[in-house]
C-alpha cells in the first residue's frame, strides 16, 4: 500500500469515500445532508493537509492531518480517516495512522488528539487503543447516533 498526499485528481475518489460515511451519521459529527462540494472543502480545510492510501492504482482511504489549536497549543497534532467501504477490515485505517504518526513528528507534533471520537465506533475505539491513544476525557451523549440515540465521544490522546 502506497500513501501520498493528495492531488487535485484525487477528489472524486476522495469524494466517494468520505460522502458514504458523512451521510451514515455514526462516526463524523458533520451535516448528513452535505453536498459533495461541501464535504471536500471540509476535508480540504486550508489548515489541513490531506493524504490518500492507495493499492494497485485505487485510492483505498484518506486522511488529513492539522494542529489540534492554534497558538499555545500547536505542537499537538489532529487528524480524521477515512476508509472506502470495501476496504474496511484490511488495515488501511492502521496503515494510514502510522503514516500519520511519523508526518505529525516531521511536521514538529510531539503529541496526537482526536477530540471527538464517537463511542460506538468500536473499530476506532480499538485501533486508537492498539495504536497507543488513552482515553483523557468523556462526554456523556455528545453524538447523536442514528440508530443508537445519544451515545458519547471520547477525547483520546497518545504522545509522538
Amino acid at each position: 500500500m502506497n500513501i501520498r498526499p493528495a492531488l487535485p485528481a484525487d477528489a472524486s475518489a476522495i469524494t466517494a469515500i468520505i460522502l458514504p460515511v458523512i451521510r451514515a451519521g455514526e462516526t463524523y459529527a458533520l451535516d448528513r445532508d452535505m453536498t459533495g462540494e461541501a464535504a471536500l472543502a471540509y476535508w480540504f480545510d486550508a489548515d489541513k493537509t490531506v493524504f490518500v492510501a492507495e493499492e494497485d492504482g485505487a485510492i483505498l482511504g484518506t486522511y488529513y492531518i492539522r494542529a489540534n489549536q492554534a497558538g499555545g497549543g500547536d505542537h499537538v497534532a489532529n487528524a480524521g480517516y477515512m476508509t472506502a467501504a470495501v476496504a474496511r477490515g484490511k488495515g488501511v485505517a492502521r496503515a494510514m495512522a502510522l503514516h500519520s504518526f511519523d508526518e505529525a513528528r516531521a511536521r514538529g507534533f510531539s503529541a496526537m488528539q482526536f477530540n471527538f471520537v464517537v463511542s460506538s465506533n468500536a473499530a476506532a475505539v480499538h485501533l486508537w487503543t492498539a495504536l497507543g491513544f488513552t482515553t483523557v476525557g468523556r462526554v456523556p451523549g455528545a453524538f447523536r447516533h442514528p440508530a443508537l440515540g445519544p451515545v458519547d465521544a471520547l477525547v483520546m490522546h497518545r504522545p509522538l
